[in-house]
């Protein structure tokens, strides 16, 4: 079975139908799906920011059907590990929590941030 991490960003694509949006429902429906805490405080803070519904972010979020995964310690220490190789890069804590998810999961990280191909490790799919 396949296993996928969302980024906010991708999560996000959702929201707004954005371009992109078709391939993150595709993975959504086609393995494991995974998202950091991290990654769920990011959707609804923008969300919520946009004056959306939080009703309305919440049955989204819920038919979705995401395992969320908390960023305990353990989690946290990986996200850092891969603060020096990305700093270059400009990846939030957001991202690096995707990131070190999809690594220890042995997952690819589904995100919309093109950023991300100068990435090399874990597999990575963007959506645009």
């Amino acid at each position: 079975m396949d296993r996928y991490v969302f980024d906010a960003s991708a999560i996000l694509a959702i929201y707004y139908n954005e371009a992109g949006s078709n391939r993150v429902r595709d993975r959504l429906s086609e393995g494991e799906s995974l998202i950091s805490a991290v990654n769920v405080s990011e959707v609804f803070g923008k969300l919520l920011d946009d004056d959306i519904a939080e009703s309305d972010i919440t049955t989204t979020f819920e038919g979705l059907d995401l395992n969320v995964v908390a960023f305990d310690q353990d989690h946290a220490m990986a996200a850092a590990h891969l603060l020096s190789s990305t700093k270059h890069l400009g990846l939030s804590i957001g991202d690096r929590a995707c990131l070190s998810l999809a690594q220890k999961t042995d997952a690819t990280a589904v995100t919309a941030d093109r950023i991300w191909k100068k990435v090399a490790d874990p597999t990575i799919e963007c959506i645009r």
